[in-house]
This record gives C-alpha cells, structure tokens and sequence, in this order.
C-alpha cells in the first residue's frame, strides 16, 4: 500500500501521508494557518514534513507519582464501590509463637482473596465453628498475595481457636474463609490518620499503618497499642519499622506494671488517647469496652471512627 495518497481539501488535491488528519494535511500545505499552541505548532504556514508518517507512536506509560504498596505485602483497593465477598479454600502453612499469649498464623490459599487492609473475613477450620478474624502482615511486614496472616490470642480458657493450635489444629489444616466482611478498612484521603490497638486488635491496625506509609507518606499518624501484659507488646519490630518511616507519635501502654519497660505506659488504653479533632480519621481494634470507649471519644469530637470488633472465640 502507497504511504502517499490524495485528498481534497476545499476543492483543492492535497498529497499527504496516510494517517495524517484533514487538518494536519491543510496545515502541511499552508493552506491554512495555524493558531499559536494548535497542535503544538507556532503561527504561520508550516512546512511540509520532510518524511512520511508510516504509523503513530505508541502511547506514553506515566510513572506512578508516589511509592506504591508492594503486592507482595497486602492488595490495597481504596474504592468508592465494596469490594464482593468471595469464597476461598486453603491450608495452615505456618503457626508461629509471637508472645507468651499471642500466636501467628498462615493460612495459605489456593487462589488470592481480594480486601484492603482494615477488612476482616470469617474464617472456618475444618472441626472449628467460623471465627471473624482481620487478616494482616508478618511483624517484619511479609506476605505473599497468596497468604493470610493472623494473630490469635491465648488466652487460658482452653477453649477458642488459639488453645486449638498445635492440638487439633496443625501445619496442612484445612481451612475456609469468606469475605471480606466489616467496615473498618483503610481509607487514603483525609485529616489525620489515628490508630488504636488492644492486643491482637493490632492485626487490622498493623495492616492499615503499613499501607497508609506507602499510599500517603506525608499523611500524619498517631499509634497507641496496648496490652494488659507489658510482655504481650509483641509488635515492637514493626513499631521500629513505623519509625523509621516518619511516624513520630507512638504511644505503648500496659495495665500491669510487672516488668514494664520505660518506655511503656501504666494504665487503661483510652487513658492515653490525646484531645481528637474533628478533622481526624480514627481506626480502634480491640474488646468492645476499647471499642465502644473510642467510638465515644471519637464522637464527643466530631471525628471519623472506623471500628474493628475482635472475635471473642478468636
């Protein structure tokens, strides 16, 4: 095929290159002028191109203007539109001590299962009655897309899904899971961003701290993070890790004194929580009496609360 061809422009051949426009062409032949800044060209005639235009130039790839979660940590999906509840199979890979009452789990699935960090799932090991459980990160921030990763609390009653690992729950456990459920997810865009966690409430919290320091690393941050033990703060690495990020405010506390480092502070969580704002968006995991305190506090200022309920049977 010809890369030349004819073309009449008000009544007058005009010889152009295939896949120029009717403008292009007239502008190539000065029969019309072109406005400064119309198609990039100066006034006056232009000249004809001095070679053929064979095709167009492939589009421009724009890189991303600002770090980008890697999947390899959690999917992050900040939409205006629910993500759908999905059904995914899987097996425990994974059952690691992180504290004398606290245990983490992997589950790993057979197909990923789409959430944002914040969300929780109801997850069923095979002999065990469905738990609702917020899926997280290693301590040092790890997770294949592939994986689930949870923090359960033992708790000495024998009973629930914690007293159930290493006994009737081990390595190849089958497992079912469904979600995402809840309301309590990472949401970019806003005030600042004020996370509370009790206990394994740092799971969701963890997830929702991580993400927020690679989608808006300029975006302020404040932590709590308490236990009833002083030895239950098993989250200290990825504390470190939120430091070295940028995140100045972080805030430990511990109801019990015994061997409670300097660095922690004696007394009920909600205790610590500073004057909120009503410009502040505040994401609670935890109890319900932790909860339902916040969500007061967060109210009495006119602020956003987002909770996330820890199961009892978890």
């Amino acid at each position: 095929m010809s890369a030349r061809c004819s073309l009449v422009v008000n009544g007058k051949s005009v010889r152009i290159s295939t896949g120029d426009t009717p403008l292009e062409a007239a502008l190539a032949d000065g029969m019309i002028a072109s406005s400064p800044g119309l198609l990039g060209q100066g006034s006056g005639p232009s000249p004809r191109r001095a070679q053929a235009r064979s095709h167009r130039s492939d589009s421009i790839k724009l890189p991303s203007p600002r770090p980008v979660l890697p999947e390899t940590a959690l999917p992050i999906a900040a939409q205006a539109r629910p993500t759908p509840a999905q059904k995914r199979s899987g097996t425990v890979t994974q059952i690691t001590p992180l504290g004398p009452h606290t245990v983490e789990v992997v589950v790993t699935l057979t197909k990923r299962l789409t959430f944002d960090p914040g969300h929780q799932v109801t997850v069923t090991f095979a002999g065990h009655p469905p738990a609702t459980l917020s899926p997280t990160l290693r301590i040092d921030g790890s997770a294949e897309l592939n994986e689930l990763v949870f923090h359960l609390r033992l708790d000495g009653r024998m009973e629930g899904l914690a007293e159930a690992l290493g006994e009737t729950i081990l390595i190849d456990h089958p497992v079912k899971l469904k979600g995402p459920v809840g309301r309590g997810q990472y949401r970019p865009g806003g005030g600042r961003l004020v996370l509370v966690a009790a206990e394994t409430g740092f799971a969701p919290i963890w997830a929702i701290a991580r993400a927020a320091r690679y989608i808006e690393p300029a975006r302020e941050v404040v932590l709590l993070v308490g236990a009833r033990d002083p030895l239950d703060l098993y989250m200290r690495p990825a504390l470190d890790w939120l430091r070295a990020t940028g995140v100045a405010r972080i805030v430990m506390i511990a109801d019990r004194s015994r061997q409670r480092p300097p660095d922690v502070r004696p007394g009920p969580l909600t205790a610590h929580i500073s004057a909120l704002r009503a410009t502040d968006v505040v994401h609670v995991a935890g109890d319900a009496s932790t909860v339902g305190a916040v969500e007061i506090l967060a109210a009495s200022a006119g602020a956003r609360c987002y909770p996330i309920l820890l199961d009892r049977n978890a």
